[in-house]
């Protein structure tokens, strides 16, 4: 019957009994709504079947789960938005939402990856990520100087591809100081 209810070999089947209690057959283990909802965030395919009828019921188990969310954790569904899905029941609309519903999330999803992406990309080219990046190449110039043989004993990391003049002179100051206090250290 597990095989027959599930096309993919790699969907985890969960049996629901009349005890409430969730069996995760591919585990042999009986687990919690917590335990799926994990799944769920970690893209675990599953399926839920009723113990006694074989009946799939995934969709009342993922809603249960979104209702212990929202009543236990952080609300994300909006009481309008509720409010509004909610009058959608029964209306001729009705068939309509959920591919509307699934294409919205869908683009949600391809968008907050873009804007990932834009944010790693622009780390880059950022002026502020470039004078960090100056700033602790003047750090450990720094402590190159008051501490002598720190920077043999750390792994030096790899210089920019292009140092600016400023950089440059910086580091000759360093050097030319780090010579004055050897020679005052004697």
């Amino acid at each position: 019957m597990a095989d027959k209810a599930s096309n993919d070999d790699n969907t985890v089947i969960i049996k629901k009994y009349a005890n409430r209690r969730l069996y995760n057959t591919r585990s042999s283990s009986y687990i919690t709504l917590d335990h799926l909802a994990k799944m769920t965030r970690e893209g675990v395919d599953y399926k839920v079947l009723d113990a006694k009828s074989g009946a799939d019921i995934t969709h009342t188990i993922l809603t249960q789960i979104i209702m212990e969310e929202e009543t236990n954790g952080e609300q994300m569904l909006p009481v309008n938005f509720l409010r509004e899905l909610i009058g959608m029941y029964g209306n001729s609309m009705q068939s309509l939402i959920p591919h509307y519903l699934e294409a919205s999330m869908e683009n949600f999803r391809a968008n907050q990856s873009k804007l990932a992406k834009a944010f790693e990309d622009s780390l880059g080219n950022n002026p502020l990520a470039k004078l960090a990046e100056q700033n602790m190449a003047m750090f450990r110039a720094a402590s190159a100087a008051f501490m002598p043989g720190a920077e043999k004993a750390e792994d030096k990391p790899a210089a920019p591809a292009e140092e600016g003049g400023d950089l440059s002179a910086l580091k000759e100051q360093m050097a030319a100081m780090q010579k004055k206090l050897d020679a005052l250290g004697k």
